[in-house]
């Protein structure tokens, strides 16, 4: 069997009055375990997060080696796909809106795959959109995967800060994300006197990278990407005590995954969103010395295997 990366296929979908998105597949050399769609967080889409390779191997490389076939895309206002209108007076790209994309990208996958069920993998806020289109269209998942999810809290809980502005309502349509920016949520909450689980050549590369996905970076100062506000203002609403999405309507074998130094989504928040769903099969794992975005890390390997061991279980 070959050893070289299985290549990338973009695809470009567009709809009536809808921002085009981009989809990229990759498809292992032999195998035919499933379908896995990525659902990326709330600052970088799929080119720096299930493709970007540390080493020369990518956690879709890892999944293509199982026998499974990976589907990235990027929201609107994301990577290669369409960016919304800058004149809007409201956080653009929030969870209804994010997750009638996915709805898009699942009915392209599905058609190109005879119908089958597949399984979602998302990260961080985009594992409220992917847990929202599990509850409400049980129908098209087989699986699913919340790694560090955001989940809801109370409304007086504590919530990190730096990571989202200081209130939903008042959250802007775009917001300026810097490579500084960035680093800190690499770094931050690692316990002092810890060894950093982020390479700094890796990230040296995959800043670069970030800041390329903008054509306009380069012409702010400090060097910028434009993001949408509605992600964050949906965290906001989450960490406010609002629930957009009900874990008891999920029924699909479901993995929560997250790392020890993970402030974004918490040992207890784990804990309380792995009781509240509704699914049979549904499990949790920690992977130690690791932060809210393991899959960029040193551990990301521990993060792998035990994503590619659910999906294979979960296709038997």
């Amino acid at each position: 069997m070959s050893t070289a990366p299985a290549r990338r296929e973009t695809i470009r979908l567009t709809a009536p009055a809808e921002p085009a998105l981009a989809l990229q597949v990759q498809r292992p050399h032999a195998g035919a375990l499933g379908d896995v769609v990525y659902v990326h967080g709330s600052t970088f889409g799929a080119d720096l997060s299930i493709f970007c390779r540390f080493d020369g191997r990518s956690w879709a490389d890892a999944m293509n080696a199982a026998g499974l076939t990976v589907w990235g895309f990027d929201f609107a206002g994301y990577g290669a796909s369409e960016r919304y209108r800058q004149d809007s007076a409201l956080p653009v790209g929030r969870i209804d809106a994010a997750a009638a994309q996915l709805q898009r990208v699942v009915a392209e996958v599905r058609a190109r795959s005879g119908g089958a069920q597949l399984n979602l993998v998302s990260h961080s806020w985009g594992a409220a959109v992917a847990a929202r289109y599990a509850a409400t269209c049980p129908q098209d998942v087989g699986a699913l995967v919340l790694f560090a999810p955001i989940t809801v809290r109370a409304a007086d809980a504590c919530a990190p800060t730096g990571y989202i502005p200081p209130a939903a309502a008042c959250a802007p349509a775009h917001y300026r994300l810097t490579l500084w920016a960035q680093y800190r949520r690499f770094v931050e909450d690692v316990p002092r006197g810890r060894p950093q689980p982020l390479d700094e050549a890796h990230f040296q590369a995959w800043g670069e990278a970030f800041l390329a996905t903008d054509p306009g970076a380069g012409k702010r100062m400090p060097p910028s990407v434009l993001t949408p506000g509605g992600p964050q203002a949906d965290v906001q609403a989450l960490w406010s005590g609002q629930a957009l999405y009900d874990p008891a309507c999920i029924a699909a074998p479901t993995l929560l995954v997250r790392g020890e130094w993970d402030t974004v989504c918490t040992g207890a928040d784990a804990h309380q969103l792995l009781r509240a769903l509704g699914s049979a099969r549904k499990s949790a794992v920690t992977i130690e010395r690791a932060t809210h975005l393991v899959h960029l890390e040193s551990q990301r390997g521990l993060l792998y295997n035990a994503v590619n061991t659910f999906l294979q279980r979960s296709a038997t």
